[in-house]
């Protein structure tokens, strides 16, 4: 057994007796090793001049997460691997055999954040349009609240927030003669959003039917715009429970919650109008990087698009 096999045995068994980690742990640290002796031996047969373990350097573990990322090794994958590599060699620094630790700043690449799920513009329509066979007073609720969400961005903490009419006490309130809605967003950063007609009428049936749930509200409740059927103010995590609820009435493919319906109003708006800047506002996004995200979902859109319908799209069989 050659010098650094005889290395990884002994710290194998270290991390199986001493710190008693579990089997399928110890594999996936050996299969991390070995992927090490992997690239060290590349090195030797590439200079002809044998790269021992305890000789890496920093430049050879970033030359190596840079190719498994090249690869395509995920980020979290590479993260996971330098964290069973830096242990080694933190095992090898107390051992006296190697004097710094050449995995210590190294960093796996950041994965790319996952773009926003937002409904295309007919199932966002069908969705607001579905009427369920739940009775008046809920259906009206219901009805509203989608009509909020989708119609005018609004984060679900902003919605279960609003009250009936402005108050000092009121966080958020609704203003049907300007059509607007006024909310406290993050960072306690207030703005106005503007209500369009159908939402306009959807709180009009609701407000018709609002007081008649047969509780008496609590005093917080009373001016809630969005009540429960006790009389309490909704919370945000009943409103995740109706819109599953009803998406799967609806039949949607997949469940639809409240951010899902503001991505898709951000998305549809900025197809729509290539206005970043209005988006940012209407969303309440301090920063404009927040908003840029759904540039991308606009791509997404042209592509698909430009697939469907360029006949240089696609390339035809001969």
């Amino acid at each position: 057994m050659d010098t650094d096999s005889a290395l990884i045995e002994a710290y194998l068994e270290h991390v199986r007796v001493e710190k008693r980690l579990a089997s399928r742990t110890v594999e996936l640290y050996a299969l991390d090793l070995s992927k090490l002796s992997a690239f060290a031996s590349a090195v030797g047969s590439a200079t002809g001049k044998a790269l021992t373990l305890t000789d890496v350097k920093n430049h050879h573990i970033r030359r190596w997460v840079a190719t498994m990322h090249s690869g395509g090794r995920s980020g979290r994958g590479i993260a996971l691997i330098l964290s069973g590599w830096r242990g080694f060699y933190a095992w090898l620094g107390r051992q006296g055999l190697v004097a710094s630790n050449p995995v210590q700043d190294v960093r796996s690449p950041k994965a790319p954040k996952p773009l926003p799920k937002a409904l295309g513009v007919d199932d966002a329509v069908q969705f607001a349009d579905f009427q369920s066979d739940d009775d008046a007073w809920l259906e009206a609720r219901d009805a509203a609240m989608v009509e909020l969400l989708y119609g005018s961005g609004l984060r679900v903490g902003e919605l279960v927030g609003l009250d009936v009419v402005a108050s000092p006490q009121a966080k958020g309130w609704i203003d049907l003669q300007a059509a607007e809605a006024h909310v406290l967003g993050k960072g306690s950063k207030r703005r106005s959003v503007p209500i369009g007609a159908t939402a306009l009428r959807a709180l009009g049936r609701w407000l018709a039917l609002r007081g008649d749930s047969g509780q008496t509200p609590s005093s917080d409740a009373s001016a809630a715009l969005f009540q429960g059927r006790h009389g309490t103010r909704l919370t945000a995590q009943s409103v995740w429970q109706r819109l599953q609820r009803r998406s799967l009435q609806a039949g949607m493919a997949t469940p639809v919650h409240p951010h899902m319906l503001r991505h898709s109003f951000a998305s549809h708006v900025l197809q729509s109008s290539s206005d970043l800047r209005g988006v940012q506002e209407l969303l309440g996004h301090a920063n404009i990087s927040t908003t840029q995200v759904y540039t991308r979902l606009d791509f997404q859109h042209l592509a698909k698009a430009y697939d469907a319908a360029h006949p240089r799209a696609k390339s035809k069989k001969s």
